[in-house]
């Protein structure tokens, strides 16, 4: 009998997310797939228990079935919010002391770990030639050294946007990034307006010292910004990303690139060379070592491979 009933609150419900709340037809499928397995796990309990004597510790109960089973935890979070809801309805319709769904949670989700190249398309990605481009146009000379300084010195998009020739500091103009020969480094201003020094390898100062030859007939009225679009005026971080894919995808490089690839492949590749932690949390500018610690899993993982 109480199956019964648990099929007549279910039907009640749906309909009313129909007819009240006006879901779309999709919507409530979800929601019917998700109660039936609700009443699954109920009917498993034996004696075909009705829904408002389900407790807390059965639908951690379920939650964990459920995880066990190899959901992830976007999927079961959805299901606990479709169970809540439906909880919520039968309690104005049934008597129900409380919504046994509340203060359960789904499991963490696994944090994603950052997609690095590996050494050898790293490489290929900021030094190869283009077949078919000319190699010593401004275009080409430009892109070549904003990859090789990406890759080299693990900045962000926005930092080596904001990159001038030299430090400068004059009325309406301070420089937040500048690139110092004498020093082979780069100076940066990262995330909460914190300043950085960052090594800059031999390709990559050889690569900018080639760009800033051929980059003199592009300063128009704005003479700071190290990297100029073809009209002259700095370039933003939506066109290196955009250059940035091209290239990739003209060298036939399957990965998605973006420029955020070439950050996680430095910290990755510096962090197995040197297994230092600490520098590589410095040069990326992250405040946290925590931050800078999803890189060894990254490293463990392509040992493992």
């Amino acid at each position: 009998m109480s199956s019964e009933t648990n099929r007549a609150h279910i039907d009640g419900y749906l309909d009313s997310l129909t007819s009240q709340r006006k879901l779309a037809t999709h919507t409530v499928s979800n929601y019917a797939r998700d109660l039936a397995e609700l009443m699954a796990f109920t009917d498993a309990l034996g004696g075909h228990p009705a829904f408002t004597s389900v407790t807390h510790s059965h639908i951690r109960k379920f939650a964990a079935q459920l995880h066990a089973k190899g959901l992830n935890a976007r999927s079961i979070a959805r299901k606990l919010s479709a169970w809540r809801g439906f909880f919520d309805w039968l309690a104005e319709h049934a008597a129900l002391a409380s919504n046994p769904v509340e203060g359960v949670k789904a499991p963490k989700r696994a944090k994603p770990l950052p997609k690095a190249l590996s050494a050898d398309d790293a490489v290929r990605l900021v030094s190869e030639k283009i077949p078919g481009k000319d190699a010593e146009s401004s275009a080409q000379l430009c892109n070549r050294a904003m990859f090789e300084l990406l890759y080299s010195s693990g900045l962000r998009v926005s930092e080596l946007a904001g990159l001038d020739v030299r430090y400068a500091h004059e009325p309406g103009h301070t420089s937040s990034g500048w690139i110092d020969f004498d020093e082979h480094g780069v100076t940066v201003t990262g995330k909460g307006n914190k300043m950085r020094s960052v090594p800059v390898g031999a390709p990559a100062l050889q690569a900018i010292i080639a760009w800033i030859a051929a980059r003199a007939p592009l300063v128009k009225a704005d003479p700071h910004p190290l990297f100029l679009t073809e009209r002259g005026t700095r370039m933003s971080p939506r066109v290196i990303q955009l250059r940035l894919k091209a290239h990739a995808q003209a060298l036939c490089i399957p990965s998605d690139v973006h420029p955020h690839v070439l950050r996680h492949s430095f910290a990755s590749h510096v962090l197995q060379s040197s297994g230092d932690l600490r520098a590589v949390q410095e040069m990326l500018g992250h405040a946290s070592i925590a931050a800078t610690q999803v890189y060894t899993s990254l490293d463990f993982q392509r040992l493992a491979q």
